[in-house]
């Protein structure tokens, strides 16, 4: 196997692990190319009636076809990312929780073990890392190497951090509270930092809305009404539906926007 394909296939295994998908990155590929190869079939037998009927030229099906299966496989594929992407997301919102919670366990004496099964069973996404501690650790892997795949198979950063330190407290003997500690810090800060610049951001946001979404439409329709009964132009009821529409897109335009812009933290 040429060393470009196994780079290829290592880091599509990775992703594979990070995204929860149990796959085979063969398997994966094989499902992604088939439905991908069904969604192009499927348009392309679709746009030979259309193309049929319009009397075009029938070398358009098979460039439909080729069209939408690439979109097809592009889009499947990227399915990775963007579980990957809502997974990271979720375990940020928790992640300070969780180690706060890991670190009054230690704080009041538990041992490390004791402590990871009390957050086992804490509430949020990253309480299933803790999980897949206690899990290796019963069926006989070492704690420092229950952590390297725990750190290994975590999407997100920051919880990568929390465990990278933990670990690392163990491989040298130090304790371990004094290291989660200054790492919490760390990660509250920088939520404060992103707060911050989600506030300036809304600023700035809140005042195109109020310009597009609000006094543009206002404005416009009452210039609209008032040059139409000047130059006697009818105005029917579908041009209010057409005007309620581009309102009605501007309107999901910016709470997606606005959605987007949110940052995932709890401090």
């Amino acid at each position: 196997m040429p060393k470009n394909q196994q780079t290829s296939k290592a880091l599509l295994k990775k992703k594979l692990m990070l995204a929860g998908i149990n796959k085979s990155p063969e398997d994966f590929m094989s499902q992604t190319l088939k439905n991908s190869l069904i969604i192009g079939v499927l348009m392309a037998v679709f746009s030979f009636f259309i193309i049929s009927k319009k009397e075009l030229p029938l070398i358009f099906v098979p460039v439909v076809g080729f069209v939408f299966f690439v979109l097809a496989y592009t889009t499947l594929y990227k399915v990775i990312d963007s579980k990957i992407s809502r997974k990271a997301k979720k375990i940020d919102k928790d992640v300070l929780f969780a180690g706060r919670f890991l670190l009054i366990k230690l704080n009041s004496g538990r041992p490390l073990i004791n402590s990871f099964m009390e957050a086992s069973r804490s509430y949020g996404v990253a309480s299933n890392y803790f999980k897949e501690i206690i899990r290796d650790i019963d069926l006989g892997t070492p704690l420092e190497k229950a952590l390297d795949k725990a750190t290994d198979s975590c999407p997100s950063k920051k919880m990568k951090r929390i465990l990278f330190q933990i670990n690392n407290a163990l491989q040298i003997g130090i304790d371990v509270s004094q290291n989660l500690e200054a790492v919490l810090e760390e990660i509250a800060a920088e939520q404060l930092v992103e707060i911050q610049r989600y506030g300036k951001k809304l600023n700035s946001l809140t005042l195109f809305y109020m310009l597009l979404a609000v006094v543009v439409p206002s404005l416009g329709m009452t210039m609209f009404i008032i040059i139409a009964g000047l130059v006697s132009l009818s105005i029917t009821a579908s041009t209010f539906f057409v005007f309620l529409f581009f309102l009605l897109l501007v309107e999901l335009v910016f709470l997606s926007l606005f959605k987007g812009i949110r940052p995932n933290v709890n401090i």
